[in-house]
């Protein structure tokens, strides 16, 4: 999938119901039910800038809910937003929720500041009232909400100003939901035997989360290593010497040995139209084939909004990429070492390819050789990688995992501190979570997950929360 796809707006059907039976209502000053509604409609719209919307006009028949129905299908809108303008007769509604496709839906009620008349008595004040009714027609519509079997209605109340910030965070979700169900893992080539708990349904991951997995055989890789265009080894070997510190020790046909091995994944990728790449970093055909482990990031992963990983978690990945999706922005993927408890902190990151590209850190950056497989008989023994010190600052820590054909999300909130590099062969940072370390990490022992997470900058709890509840996943959020 290309980038545009990934960074376009997210798309939301609009369903506005209103009474027929108060349509053509008028007031002698203001004018009609319905015009009243249309301008209704307009502030509506106008607060939604954000979305790319799919409006089919008002629904008041049951032929409105129809071609509604038709349009947000057709359109392959993210999720559905509905506000009762009113009271209204509920036909429309129940068909709409049992017809509509499998689709999130918010439905909304919004609290008005304060009422517009004082009385009823004049003509244009009751049809006022009336306009104002939108609590009268929410309260019957939830009934339905409860009574049709229909998963994913998500109900919420507030101000408009309220119910817009929680759309937003909501669409988000949902846009992450959509690119998921459309993307594509590569995985290369099979599962890890070292670490059977990040093990996933390959069936079940496509009809219950969305992305499709193609495998990729080290044949291929082995092909594209060798059949790499030379100037572009050349121009990212020249590219990643000059633009990070390098240690004395890095041989430089290591160094460029890796370059070749890190580029084939994005080849690979690139070519298979891959927006999730897995990598079995440990597989002992990865070393036969590429002579080392890939210890670099190609930039074409952030330029496509697309992710890689290592070890072949998919489940990892997944979240990985999700919080890409959201974030847009520089997602690192690592596992907990260890606690130290006299400062109340963890050390985590993960050796392999990690996300070293954002521009604001690249000072964070050493290539420095993989000391793990320095004494190894393979080819590029001792091949450098980027050893990345992440970012400081707050971070969403997340992970997703599978468990008895049902998922598991668990997410918490961690400080990234600053500080020397420390750990050879790993990208990594001290880490000081939100909560007390020790409870942090008994919690997430009592869930029962795997070791691997992925971080990234800022608070984004909100949208994974929201992101759990559409695709059916357990949610732990540890605070």
């Amino acid at each position: 999938m290309n980038a545009e796809l990934k960074l376009r707006k997210p798309k939301a059907g609009l369903l506005l119901v209103a009474s027929p039976r108060f349509k053509n209502l008028s007031g002698p000053q203001r004018g009609t039910y319905h015009e009243r509604k249309l301008k209704a409609v307009e502030e509506i719209k106008a607060s939604l800038d954000f979305l790319d919307l799919v409006y089919p006009g008002i629904t008041y028949e049951r032929e409105d809910a129809e071609k509604a129905i038709s349009l947000f299908f057709n359109e392959k809108v993210d999720f559905v937003l509905v506000e009762f303008l009113s009271w209204s007769e509920d036909f429309a509604w129940i068909r709409f929720l049992r017809d509509m496709p499998d689709i999130p839906v918010l439905f909304t009620n919004v609290a008005k500041p304060r009422m517009t008349f004082e009385t009823t008595l004049d003509e244009d004040d009751f049809i006022d009232y009336l306009c104002a009714g939108t609590l009268v027609g929410s309260l019957e519509a939830s009934g339905s909400v409860s009574r049709v079997p229909r998963k994913n209605v998500k109900t919420i109340l507030g101000t408009r100003e309220e119910i817009t910030a929680q759309v937003r965070v909501y669409a988000d979700a949902a846009r992450a939901r959509a690119i998921l169900r459309r993307s594509t893992i590569g995985l290369m080539a099979n599962m890890n035997e070292a670490m059977w708990s990040t093990y996933m349904d390959n069936y079940d991951l496509f009809t219950k989360l969305g992305p499709e997995i193609r495998y990729l055989p080290y044949s291929d890789y082995g092909d594209i290593i060798r059949n790499l265009p030379q100037d572009e080894v050349d121009a990212w070997y020249k590219d990643l010497s000059t633009r990070y510190e390098v240690m004395d020790d890095v041989a430089e046909d290591k160094f460029r040995g890796c370059v070749e091995a890190s580029l084939a994944l994005q080849k690979m990728a690139e070519r298979n139209d891959i927006d999730l790449m897995v990598y079995n970093d440990i597989d002992q055909a990865t070393f036969r084939v590429a002579g080392c482990r890939a210890g670099f990031y190609h930039p074409w992963f952030n330029e496509n909004v697309s992710v890689l990983v290592p070890e072949a978690d998919i489940g990892a990945g997944i979240i990985t990429y999700v919080l890409k999706l959201l974030s847009g922005k520089h997602v690192n993927f690592l596992e907990p070492f260890h606690i130290e408890d006299d400062f109340g902190t963890f050390a985590g990151g993960h050796a392999g390819p990690n996300d070293h590209n954002d521009p604001a850190w690249q000072q964070n950056v050493i290539v420095s050789r993989d000391v793990r497989f320095a004494k190894t008989s393979w080819k590029y023994a001792g091949a450098p990688f980027a050893w990345y010190r992440i970012s400081p600052g707050l971070k969403t820590m997340a992970q997703l995992v599978e468990c008895e054909g049902r998922y598991k999300l668990v997410c918490t909130l961690v400080e990234s501190l600053p500080g020397k590099h420390l750990l050879a062969t790993y990208t990594h940072s001290i880490f000081r979570p939100q909560v007390p370390v020790k409870r942090l990490f008994e919690e997430i022992l009592r869930i029962g997950t795997t070791q691997h997470f992925a971080i990234a900058d800022g608070d984004w709890t909100a949208q994974l929360r929201n992101f759990a509840e559409m695709t059916g996943i357990e949610f732990h959020d540890i605070r």
